[in-house]
């Protein structure tokens, strides 16, 4: 017995609608399905007609107090079974009502005689008629609206899934939303495209419903004569008498629950999306004080007309006129407890023109693009776009040690359709031009093969790039150029743009936040440091100082310790930057090493070190002033040499003296950007060195001194 047990909870662990908690819909279903072929006797059917009847109105109650369609997301499910049982009863009514109809006209329930009498009323044709009336309106007006409004509603609900997917796309990747919200709205937009897809199918269900009613309508009056005539000899009076009352009575058991079912489906796929119920929504909407007046004027002034009902006219007027004024005091008095609400709350001058609220703050970082690249941006036609820049925030944040701020994309009218703007701070800094369904194909050699393609410029750094079509990939690749799609090159812009102006994007709060994380695991190191050695402001900025000559941030322990080491004898950011960065030279001169861990180096001449030395303004200051010529003359030299060493596959780099690291720095950063500046300190004493060549001597000198 225990085994038998054990095998049955297994089951029904594995079927979970034996477990009882969900046995009512499939039990339903065999009942729906029983009555197709088990005849029923009378009282069951009245009792499964009053409860279609029920059914019918709980919908449509249910219907009219649904904020939202997704709160009823049941209801195509509940719609098909619903339609099933009522057919169902119309096939076991028919089977009461051909083979007992014969005995009178409660041969099927009491339900269906008493509709049949209260429509005919003792007059047949007229209560034929009223029934047919009944169905006309049930099949042509209701049903095949709700039908209609459905496949519109559910065809401009599939065409809208794109947009609204890449608008919450955007608000994810602008970081007005997180995961879990951006999840839940995915989830809830797939819904509501299955919900409206499924309103199109379900009223359909309903379509077919009225159609056939009206065809069983004809069966029930044909096969009633045919039987009551042929089998059991009634007179054709008698048998029309009987069975008309029957298939009457039996048509509006069965018509009045469809009605209330196709309303509920008109309500249903025909309210807007809004807070509000449907019966709140029309109450505050339709309760026009205006619009009372004028239409109860007009009902008063035709009572007024001599020939007219006044009694029915002049009452009716009267009480919309109360109404009228009765709902414009409510209005007022709504009107003055908002105005009472917002005096309290106000607190400035009531005549003020503008508040900080009316300021847009501008966007750290942005994106604009012009409406011919919206499909890069859009994930379900399959643009890589917001993909691409999720990699790039992902890949600099952990490169440059703290969180890139979201990139915000938007369309913008006033770009050209394919040009793009990647803007810091609400300023441009960056543009360019993609094709979309194209690619690009950039030269990295100094004598290409020839391709046809559109000649660009490559928008990141400038280097001759082709756009080709897509079938031209393979043989561009093999003829040596770099082939990239749209997506990547606005995302290697992006990747550039920011790299070149990390230290803009790292502000009191980011550098707060880095000094938080350090201090969930060294808590006394940061303690120690902010504020009491040091304020907030300072840090950033030696951050900033860090970050400005591409140093990462990511070695915070070190950073935090030297800081403290040295905040009592300076509080110079720049004075603080310079002992920071020794305690960082290893990952300073790290992507700096060639493949054999060689670092390859510029120096300058003794002579000229000593020059500029003796250039300085002061001890305290790091302003030298240098003669143009000699200015130029080394720049051109750090140039032509920078150049070699790049050309050999290393990177470039020129070691001075500490003192000097500083102003140099500054001196070459534009001028010559590729070169990186590092003071003797700062390389490692196990650092294998290579030096290139050596800038200044005795012409250095001579310029200077002519």
């Amino acid at each position: 017995m225990e085994a038998i047990l054990s095998n049955f909870r297994q089951v029904s662990d594995r079927l979970p609608w034996l477990s009882g908690k969900s046995v009512g819909a499939p039990t339903l279903v065999l009942l729906i399905l029983a009555l197709l072929v088990v005849p029923l006797p009378a009282f069951v059917l009245d009792v499964l007609f009053t409860f279609n009847i029920m059914l019918g109105l709980l919908m449509v109650m249910i219907t009219l107090n649904t904020r939202k369609p997704l709160e009823f997301s049941s209801f195509p499910s509940v719609l098909l079974i619903a339609t099933l049982l009522r057919l169902g009863l119309n096939v076991a009514s028919t089977r009461v009502v051909l083979v007992e109809g014969h005995t009178g006209t409660d041969a099927a329930g009491d339900v269906i005689e008493a509709f049949g009498e209260f429509v005919i009323a003792g007059n047949y044709v007229v209560g034929f008629i009223i029934f047919l009336i009944l169905m006309i309106i049930n099949f042509i007006v209701v049903t095949k609206g709700a039908g209609r409004v459905s496949e519109v509603i559910a065809r401009f609900t599939l065409d809208a899934m794109p947009g609204k997917q890449m608008a919450i796309d955007a608000d994810l990747n602008a970081g007005m939303i997180d995961q879990e919200e951006a999840k839940n709205r995915r989830l809830e937009l797939t819904q509501e495209s299955d919900f409206f897809g499924s309103m199109d199918g379900a009223s359909k269900f309903v379509r077919g419903d009225a159609i056939a009613g009206i065809l069983i309508l004809v069966i029930n009056i044909v096969g009633g004569l045919i039987v009551g005539t042929t089998q059991h000899e009634l007179g054709l009076g008698e048998a029309g008498r009987i069975y008309v009352l029957l298939t009457i009575g039996d048509g509006l058991v069965a018509q009045i629950p469809s009605l209330l079912l196709s309303l509920a489906t008109a309500i249903l796929v025909t309210r807007v999306n809004t807070p509000e119920s449907m019966a709140e929504q029309a109450s505050s909407q339709i309760g026009d004080p205006n619009a009372i007046f004028i239409a109860s004027g007009i009902v008063t002034t035709l009572g007024l007309i001599p020939g007219m009902p006044h009694f029915v006219f002049l009452p009716l007027g009267a009480a919309g006129i109360g109404l009228g004024f009765y709902l414009r005091q409510q209005v007022e008095e709504e009107q003055r407890e908002a105005v009472n609400a917002e005096a309290i709350a106000e607190v400035e001058p009531a005549n003020r023109e503008l508040d900080w609220e009316d300021i847009d703050q501008v966007e750290v970082i942005a994106l604009d693009i012009g409406y011919g690249l919206v499909p890069l941006a859009n994930t379900q036609s399959g643009g890589q776009l917001l993909t691409r820049i999720r990699g790039i925030r992902k890949k600099l944040s952990a490169e440059l040690g703290f969180l890139i701020q979201p990139i915000r994309i938007r369309d913008n009218l006033d770009l050209k359709p394919e040009v793009y703007q990647i803007s810091l701070h609400g300023v441009v800094r960056g543009s360019g031009d993609v094709r979309v369904g194209k690619l690009l194909a950039i030269n990295s050699s100094d004598m290409p093969a020839p391709i046809d393609g559109e000649p660009t410029k490559e928008p990141a750094f400038g280097l001759d790039a082709l756009w080709i079509e897509p079938s031209q990939a393979e043989l561009a690749r093999g003829l040596g150029y770099t082939v990239v799609d749209p997506p990547t090159a606005i995302a290697t812009h992006i990747n550039a743009v920011i790299r070149e102006s990390a230290s803009e994007l790292l502000g009191q709060d980011e550098a707060q936040q880095l000094l938080d994380k350090v201090a969930t695991r060294y808590p006394k190191l940061v303690s120690n440091l902010v504020p009491d050695l040091l304020p907030l402001s300072t840090v950033t900025q030696v951050l900033q100082n860090l970050l400005a000559e591409s140093v990462p941030v990511k070695d915070m322990r070190n950073v935090i310790d030297t800081l403290t080491a040295h905040a009592k004898e300076n509080q110079d950011a720049s004075h603080l930057t310079s002992l920071v960065r020794p305690k960082l030279g290893r990952l300073i001169c790290q992507p700096l090493v060639d493949d054999t861990g060689t670092l390859t180096v510029i120096t300058l001449a003794p002579d000229l070190e000593k020059l500029l030395e003796s250039s300085r303004a002061g001890v305290e200051t790091e302003h030298i002033t240098l003669d143009p010529t000699l200015a130029n003359s080394m720049i051109e030299s750090l140039r032509s040499e920078a150049e070699k060493i790049q050309d050999s596959g290393a990177a470039a780099a020129l070691v001075v003296s500490p003192t000097l690291r500083s102003w140099m720095s500054r001196f070459v950063r534009v001028r010559v950007p590729d070169l990186t500046v590092l003071s003797y300190t700062e390389i490692p004493d196990d650092q294998r060195i290579q030096v290139q060549s050596s800038i200044g001597g005795e012409a250095a000198i001579e310029g200077e001194t002519e």
